[in-house]
């Protein structure tokens, strides 16, 4: 059914752990095989794989080069549930990322903006459109500074989904996310390769809060920060939460 580890499973839903590299769901204009976090066929109208073991609903996305809880249904009825959930902004969504810089950044806070993305060809880009009222919201929690690597470490919970949102939001405050090589910055992402060897995008979703779309319970569902990401930190001298 998926190429991905499980983290939790039953009859209505499955949450798996997608790797950095791996899509959601593959891209129709594709000329080479995608690899994607469920196997088999993908009908991008009804947004469901056909696997082996049957039916899955893909219920949101992860960015490519984010890795992390990924949500999908059984059938068309807790499909449905789930992404009236994510409509409504009752699903909590919890990233972990490491930005460059944030050495005066409040311990909390909330980051407001209204953005805008733009499709050209295979490109997609997310920009802050400043003066217009917001449709983006995020809130943010310093975990831990490196004064000595200039990087944070900050907990994020995204209240809106927007295309490249925490990317974007984090940039335009002057925040890279650390091997953000659309957004960030390309000086700083090569000395950041040698002194912490970061290789990749540092943008981990970490938690996915959820009434469940059955029983009404309140599920909570975490990946570990995998190995690259948890070195990444330990050469910066950044403790993993």
């Amino acid at each position: 059914m998926t190429r991905c580890e499980i983290l939790h499973e039953d009859r209505f839903i499955i949450m798996v752990n997608k790797p950095h590299g791996v899509l959601s769901h593959p891209n129709p204009k594709a000329a080479k095989p995608q690899i994607a976090a469920f196997e088999g066929g993908y009908d991008h109208d009804r947004r469901c794989f056909k696997t082996s073991a049957g039916n899955v609903w893909l219920i949101h996305r992860l960015d490519q080069d984010t890795s992390g809880v990924l949500l999908g249904a059984k059938d068309e009825k807790t499909a449905a549930a789930c992404r009236e959930a994510f409509e409504a902004e009752t699903v909590r969504k919890t990233y972990l990322a490491l930005c460059s810089g944030g050495g005066g950044l409040k311990p909390q806070g909330v980051w407001l903006d209204h953005l805008v993305t733009a499709h050209s060809g295979h490109q997609v880009r997310t920009t802050v459109h400043h003066g217009s009222r917001p449709n983006a919201e995020a809130k943010y929690r310093v975990i831990e500074h490196s004064a000595a690597n200039r990087v944070t470490l900050i907990e994020i919970e995204l209240i809106t989904g927007k295309t490249h949102q925490i990317r974007v939001q984090a940039a335009s405050r002057h925040l890279p996310l650390v091997g953000d090589d659309v957004y960030g910055s390309f000086d700083l992402n090569r000395k950041l390769r040698k002194s912490i060897h970061a290789k990749r995008l540092f943008l981990h979703a970490h938690e996915l809060r959820l009434k469940h779309p059955a029983s009404g319970q309140m599920l909570s569902v975490k990946a570990p920060l995998p190995p690259d990401l948890l070195a990444v930190l330990e050469a910066a001298g950044v403790k993993a939460v």
